[in-house]
């Protein structure tokens, strides 16, 4: 059963869609940024480095942003969004236990949460409801305004000492990431933009069908060591995952330098082609910060076994700072995509908790105090904890590591709830059919998961992602991403990139002390 209580009008999110797309090309975040990933990835502008700020792509205009309508909604919904997010986004839980629990006050608050997005007067006339009235939406953000604060936090004055974005104390992070995240953002944004001396490297995202989000990531991680070794200002330049129609980028900037020849010939300017591939995916790691990777805490177990050396050690540190970097603040767009998916999986069981102090009609809605506006506002969108990630690589992948089945995923997971027995909730993600499908026999766990396509049987992940398109093939495992990076434990398979990269984002996001189980090892170590 999909888990959503709502109805709003498409046509009416369609032209809320449309009305800021056409502000997208003159807003002031645009114009400064020279690629804006979806994740929030905003390298530097080779002449307004030093004021890079998000790339954004506003879905919301007020407070609950980016909720979508129920799949199972009587409302006429045929719009592309709702395809979108409904069928293909909308989180799904095994709720069997409360199939049947239709509550009427619950699908009251999550569908007056669903309409004050879109500001539909009649909605709230008909209910006899003021808008001021309807409690917050716990699992939900304010997308322009928290695009608005991390766009201030994304600023000179706001790094002068240590970087937002890291969560945690420094012994839940790999070994110096605040001051390494520091430096990278300080290196990435040169104070005089105008120094003819300042050299840069151009590079355009990997674009070959067979590459997915991971190895896109991971390739520009690459560039970006060599960037440092080499004492440039790397710039991403064209980002094929970012070309349709939710998502415009502004690269007017770069271009003007990087159409002059004389910067190319005196390598005021390099590119890709001037680089092997061994350089780009393993070359050096930049040694500024001497080798903290020696002393990084075992907390990986392979087979039983808890690591505490490998091979690769170094690249392993690296691309977890570069990684989280690159993704270090969400932009708007994809604010919008996370609420809409926590909206799916969450937005019962949010309405239940908010409806269990009262009959939120029968209240009146205090003014939001300063301790609200300055302080509560910065905390994270609430999710049902403790939450444990499990990403499952299978398909083609097998030429390139050990696949495991479903079981060996779920064994770890019941050893995590051995110690953890709290722990009843798994937000899965995979491209395989066969694997949703084989989650229903673990009946004491509740599962989450996107609706989208999937694989049967070992179809390429380049025909897979053709199948879904560009927009869904890159919105709905961004999604999952970020709540495998949020959530409280993880499970995956380190000899997949996805699962690596996922590992950095943890390991530099306070999430060290929760460990990694993985059902084999990177194929390089």
């Amino acid at each position: 059963m999909v888990a959503k209580e709502s109805s709003i009008s498409m046509k009416s999110l369609e032209r809320l869609v449309s009305d800021k797309a056409s502000k997208l090309g003159n807003s002031f975040p645009c114009q400064i940024c020279v690629v804006g990933f979806l994740c929030g990835i905003c390298l530097t502008s080779l002449f307004l480095a030093a004021l890079t700020s998000l790339g954004t792509f506003g879905l919301t205009a007020f407070s609950f942003s980016s909720v979508f309508p129920p799949c199972n909604s009587t409302s006429q919904v045929t719009s592309k969004l709702q395809k979108m997010f409904c069928f293909d986004m909308g989180a799904h839980i095994d709720r069997t236990a409360d199939e049947n629990d239709d509550d009427d006050q619950v699908k009251l608050l999550v569908s007056a949460w669903d309409n004050l997005l879109l500001n539909n007067e009649d909605y709230f006339k008909k209910q006899g409801i003021n808008k001021s009235d309807v409690p917050n939406a716990p699992h939900l953000e304010n997308c322009k305004e928290r695009t608005g604060v991390r766009e201030r936090l994304d600023t000179p004055i706001a790094n002068q000492t240590f970087p937002s974005w890291i969560n945690g104390g420094d012994e839940e992070n790999y070994p110096l990431t605040r001051r390494v995240q520091r430096e990278i953002w300080n290196h990435q944004h040169p104070q005089d933009c105008a120094n003819k001396s300042l050299k840069f490297l151009v590079a355009d995202w990997e674009t070959l069908p067979g590459f997915g989000i991971g190895a896109q990531i991971a390739g520009m991680t690459g560039l970006l060591a060599i960037a440092i070794n080499e004492n440039r200002v790397l710039v991403a330049n064209y980002y094929n995952r970012a070309d349709h129609d939710g998502c415009k980028e502004c690269r007017k900037r770069a271009l003007e330098v990087m159409k002059k020849k004389e910067a190319w010939e005196s390598g005021l300017v390099t590119g890709k082609q001037n680089y092997s591939s061994k350089e780009i995916w393993s070359g050096r790691i930049p040694k500024l910060w001497g080798h903290p990777w020696s002393y990084m805490k075992p907390t990986t177990e392979i087979n039983g076994t808890l690591i505490s050396s490998h091979r690769k050690m170094d690249r392993r540190w690296w691309r977890a700072q570069a990684v989280r970097y690159l993704m270090r603040f969400q932009t708007e767009y994809t604010c919008g995509l996370m609420n809409a998916a926590r909206h799916s999986a969450f937005g019962k069981e949010a309405a239940e908790i908010v409806l269990s102090t009262g009959d939120w009609r029968n209240k009146k809605k205090e003014v939001r105090s300063e301790i609200e506006e300055e302080v509560w506002s910065n905390h994270k969108p609430w999710v049902p904890r403790p939450m444990l990630s499990v990403h499952v690589r299978m398909g083609d992948k097998a030429c390139e590591m050990r696949v495991a089945a479903l079981e060996e995923y779920m064994h770890l997971a019941d050893r995590i709830r051995d110690r953890f027995p709290e722990l009843n909730r798994i937000w899965l993600s995979t491209e395989m059919k066969e694997v949703v499908e084989r989650s229903k026999d673990y009946a004491h766990w509740r599962f989450y998961y996107t609706e989208v396509a999937r694989q049967v049987g070992n179809t390429s992940m380049a025909e897979y992602e053709g199948s879904l398109g560009r927009e869904m093939s890159t919105n709905y495992p961004l999604v999952n991403f970020l709540m495998a990076s949020e959530a409280d434990f993880f499970v995956g398979a380190l000899g997949s990139t996805w699962c690596f990269l996922i590992d950095g984002m943890r390991n530099t996001g306070g999430k060290v002390m929760s460990g990694y189980l993985s059902v084999n090892k990177d194929r390089f170590w």
